[in-house]
């Protein structure tokens, strides 16, 4: 029973690798915060914002706040652990040096299942927006929409979901700096948006500010196993729009000077893209009513076409279809690296981990991937991906503050370039907070992700339980 016990020691963690397994530095600051932000501005305002003011009303203001304040506590504390532990993995590698195998294993799990499902929800984002561009190619109906829709597949959600792996494949610096160009156009698309709507603004739209109540509930009269609504329900699901920093965190074996870089990578997208998601809500109830824009699929481009900018309002469809993939983008690096990282500690195949020669990427990892990612997006709709997306990262924010807290308690002389500011206050108010929104989430989504995770336990005692590295140490 001694896997129960097995830690990975943090001078290990950052000793290095061998070159076949070690991934090479090629990035900076600016290309952490335009990670970031590329993946926490995308689906989460294009989209999301209708479906969470269809749950909340003019309140859905209020579920981007609660949601916004869990992800600042998480945020501080993975700047924390990130500058201490400049090494891929994120939460998967900080939960192994503070917790152990078994709980790294699960955390990773949890990782694995939050990155691939928001690549694949992405995709059925962007998939919305191009909707019309491939209708005008010539596709029919049935390969444009999923089963949920009377579709066969929706092929636009596998075309960019495969387009993006290739991309990474090519090598993590190029990505960064595609990356950095389409989110110069993703925020010129709303900062364009903000502009046309505020002359249409009408404060009566936010009256009843709550129509649904605070707490997520079941609506009166309908079956135990409806969704939910309310707007803690909206924040629950609204989540989904904030985290992305975490991926930021995925790239620190790749950061030229993690222990600067890191904390404005993390920090700085957070900061940016709060104030982004607050102004852009606000404008789009000050400019049409939350019962109306909450049917549409991509609520901004409703709400242009509305107040008659239909020119514009294709615009910014365009640009959506432009940029949207910069968060496919980014959660697709962060998937491939936690895979990574996991088989190089021997809990998956190592060979998994090989990275290739000329480009510095783990290829075998980034397409498969790729392949999930459009295999899940091809077939289920954005709701349903995005809650049980939601589930997976609120696990692994939890461990983020759980690790704060014991490795305060273990190491409290290690050297801390970036320190959790009130951390007895910040890591218990972030580990609370992501419960309380993992109670929000519906019962379904609940039990989807225990399935999920029984799945990740046989896994885990059938192969990495035997055949991690520490396992081999320990036989050794």
């Amino acid at each position: 029973m001694s896997f129960w016990t097995r830690r990975k020691a943090i001078d290990t963690i950052t000793a290095g690798h061998a070159d076949s397994h070690q991934l090479k530095k090629t990035l900076s600051w600016p290309h952490l915060v335009a990670l970031g932000v590329g993946a926490i501005v995308g689906t989460g305002i294009y989209t999301l914002t209708g479906v969470g003011a269809g749950l909340a009303g003019p309140g859905v203001i209020l579920s981007f706040l609660i949601a916004g304040a869990v992800c600042a506590c998480a945020a501080l504390c993975y700047a924390e652990l990130s500058t201490m532990i400049p090494a891929s993995g994120s939460a998967y590698t900080y939960s192994y040096a503070a917790m152990g195998e078994p709980v790294a294993w699960f955390v990773g799990w949890s990782l694995i299942l939050e990155y691939t499902l928001v690549c694949a929800a992405v995709a059925v984002g962007w998939s919305a927006h191009a909707h019309g561009l491939f209708k005008m190619i010539g596709f029919p109906d049935a390969l444009l929409a999923g089963p949920h829709q009377g579709g066969l597949i929706n092929m636009p959600a596998v075309f960019i979901s495969m387009a993006v792996a290739g991309l990474l494949a090519l090598g993590t610096r190029e990505s960064a700096t595609v990356n950095m160009v389409l989110v110069f156009v993703k925020i010129i698309a709303l900062i364009v948006f903000v502009v046309l709507c505020l002359p249409a603004f009408n404060i009566a739209h936010f009256t009843p500010f709550m129509p649904n109540g605070f707490q997520a509930h079941v609506p009166e009269g309908a079956a135990a196993d409806a969704a939910k609504i309310g707007v803690m329900a909206a924040a629950s699901l609204i989540f989904f729009a904030f985290y992305g920093f975490d991926a930021v965190s995925t790239a620190a074996e790749e950061t030229k000077n993690p222990k600067r870089d890191l904390t404005i990578g993390i920090v700085g997208s957070m900061a940016v893209c709060t104030a982004i998601y607050m102004i852009v809500a606000a404008v789009s109830i000050g400019a049409s009513r939350t019962e109306v824009f909450s049917k549409s699929e991509a609520p901004l481009v409703f709400i242009l076409e509305s107040l008659n900018h239909g020119k514009i309002a294709q615009l910014v469809a365009l640009a959506a279809v432009i940029a949207l993939p910069t968060v496919i983008l980014a959660f697709m690096y962060g998937q491939s690296r936690i895979f990574f990282v996991m088989a190089r500690d021997g809990l998956l195949p190592r060979a998994l981990s090989k990275v290739n020669a000329k480009t510095g990427t783990p290829v075998m990892m980034t397409l498969l991937t790729g392949v999930l990612s459009a295999v899940i997006s091809g077939l289920l709709s954005l709701k349903d991906i995005a809650e049980l997306a939601n589930a997976g990262t609120l696990w692994a924010f939890i461990a983020v503050g759980a690790s704060v807290i014991l490795l305060r308690l273990r190491e409290p002389n290690r050297p801390r370039v970036f320190s959790t500011p009130l951390w007895p206050i910040v890591a218990p108010a972030g580990i609370l907070g992501c419960l309380y929104l993992f109670l929000s989430l519906p019962g379904k989504t609940q039990l989807y992700f225990l399935y999920a995770h029984l799945i990740g336990a046989v896994v885990y005692l059938a192969y990495g339980m035997r055949k991690s590295v520490l396992a081999q140490q320990e036989r050794a």
